[in-house]
C-alpha cells in the first residue's frame, strides 16, 4: 500500500474558504456500499446510481437516515486559540508558536509541545508575546517539533493564550482568521471544560440546534466523548509505505457511564454512528476495555491514565477491522491523508477487501464532479 495510492486531483476552487451558513445547509453526499452488485465499473454503470448507491443531499436531511434506537457519537473537544503571534527578545523578529499539547517534565513541570516558525530557531531562544508573558525554547524533538515553556502555566496560561492567540485555521484556508472564526469554527456542543483541540472536528461543524433537537425527537441517542485533535490527525504522512507511518498520539476521554451505554446498545444491535474520523479512532481505540481502565485506576499504553482517558496513536487504514463503528458521518480529506486512509478502511470493511480505496476515490470523483466543497469548511459524507 503506497501513499500515492491515496492521491487524487483536486481543484483549487473547492477548497471551500468560509463555512456554509446555516451550517446545516452544507451539502451530503450519501455513500451506502452494500447497494450495488460487485463490479469495478458502479459509478458510471446506470444500475448503481438506480440502486441509489450515491444520492446527494443535504446535511439537514440528516434525520431521515437515521431511526430510533442509532447511538450519534460526538466529539466535544472546544478548539483553543493554538496560534500565538509574538518576538524573539534578542533580535526583535518575528515568530510564530502552533501549541500542540501540553506534557509534564519529570519534576512536574508544563511543557508544550510546539511547531515553531519564522526564521532562524534554536534550543535557549527566548520569546515575547506580551507583557508578563514570555516563553522559552528548550528542545527541538526528532519529528521537528519543539518543547517549549511558558512564563504562565495551567488556567493562567489558558486565558493568557484566549487573550491573545488565533483561532488555528488550516493553511489551505487561505485567509487570516476573522472574529467569526472563533464561534463558526467551533461545533454547537463544543464542551468549554474540553478545550485542548488546535483543529476543529469538522463534520460536527454542520449540526445545528434544530437538527439536534430533530434527531432527538427520533429517538437518536446522544453520547459524547472527547479528543483533543492534534498532529496526530492533521500531520501528513511522509513515507511511501503507510504501514511504516507512525501516528503522533492525541488524548482521549470516553467517560464510564458513556462507554457503558454505548456497549450496551452495541450489544443489542443498535447502530453505532460517528461523528467525523475523531469520533471514529477514539471508539476504536478505546472501547471494548475502556470501562474497565477508567473503574481500574490503571495505565493506559502511551501515557498515564486520568479520569476515563488515555493517549491514542491508532492508525486506521485499509485492512482494520472495525469492531465499534456501523455508519459514519466525515468530511472530505486531504490526498495522502491518514484520515482518507481511514475513510478507504471503513468503506473495505462494507464493500469488501480491496474495495474500499477505489470506492472512496470514485466518491470523491463523483464529489468533485457535483462542486463539492472540500476539507475543513466544507461539505460532508453519509457512509452507510
Amino acid at each position: 500500500m503506497k501513499l500515492s495510492d491515496f492521491d487524487y486531483h483536486l481543484p483549487k476552487e473547492l477548497i471551500a474558504q468560509h463555512p456554509m451558513k446555516p451550517r446545516d445547509h452544507s451539502r451530503l453526499l450519501v455513500l451506502d456500499p452494500s447497494t450495488p452488485s460487485a463490479g469495478s465499473g458502479w459509478k458510471n454503470s446506470g444500475r448503481a446510481r438506480k440502486t441509489g448507491h450515491i444520492k446527494h443531499k443535504h446535511f439537514y436531511d440528516l434525520p431521515d437516515y437515521f431511526q430510533a434506537g442509532d447511538v450519534l457519537v460526538l466529539n466535544n473537544s472546544k478548539v483553543m486559540k493554538a496560534r500565538l503571534y509574538g518576538r524573539k527578545k534578542d533580535t526583535g523578529g518575528k515568530v510564530e508558536v502552533f501549541l500542540l499539547k501540553k506534557e509534564k517534565t519529570a519534576k512536574g513541570r508544563e511543557i508544550w509541545q510546539c511547531l515553531l516558525g519564522g526564521g532562524k530557531r534554536k534550543e535557549d531562544l527566548e520569546l515575547e508575546f506580551s507583557r508578563g508573558f514570555f516563553g522559552r525554547v528548550k528542545k527541538r524533538d526528532k519529528d521537528n517539533t519543539w518543547q517549549i515553556e511558558f512564563s504562565l502555566a495551567g488556567e493562567k496560561l489558558m486565558k493568557a493564550v484566549e487573550k491573545i492567540g488565533h483561532i488555528p485555521l488550516p493553511p489551505y484556508i487561505k485567509r487570516s482568521d476573522e472574529e467569526k472564526d472563533a464561534s463558526v469554527y467551533q461545533t454547537i456542543y463544543a464542551d468549554k471544560k474540553k478545550s485542548g483541540s488546535v483543529a476543529a472536528p469538522t463534520a460536527g461543524l454542520h449540526f445545528t440546534p434544530a437538527l439536534m433537537k430533530k434527531l432527538k425527537a427520533k429517538g437518536v441517542q446522544l453520547e459524547y466523548i472527547t479528543l483533543h485533535v492534534g498532529l496526530g490527525t492533521f500531520a501528513p504522512v511522509k513515507v511511501d509505505d503507510v504501514k511504516k507511518h507512525k501516528m503522533h498520539a492525541e488524548w482521549a476521554e470516553i467517560g464510564i457511564e458513556a462507554a457503558e451505554r454505548i456497549m450496551k446498545a452495541k450489544r443489542e444491535g443498535k447502530r453505532i454512528i460517528a461523528a467525523g474520523t475523531t469520533s471514529v479512532r477514539t471508539l476504536e481505540s478505546m472501547l471494548g476495555g475502556q470501562v474497565k481502565r477508567a473503574k481500574s485506576g490503571g495505565k493506559e499504553k502511551g501515557g498515564k491514565k486520568e479520569d476515563g482517558g488515555a493517549w491514542t496513536d491508532i492508525f486506521i487504514y485499509p485492512g482494520y477491522k472495525f469492531r465499534i463503528v456501523d455508519v459514519m458521518i466525515t468530511n472530505f480529506h486531504l490526498p495522502k491523508s491518514t484520515l482518507l486512509m481511514l475513510v478507504s478502511a471503513f468503506l473495505e470493511n462494507k464493500a469488501g477487501k480491496d474495495r474500499g480505496l477505489k470506492m472512496a476515490k470514485q466518491a470523491y470523483q463523483e464529489a468533485i464532479e457535483k462542486k463539492y466543497r472540500f476539507f475543513s469548511y466544507g461539505d460532508a459524507m453519509l457512509v452507510l
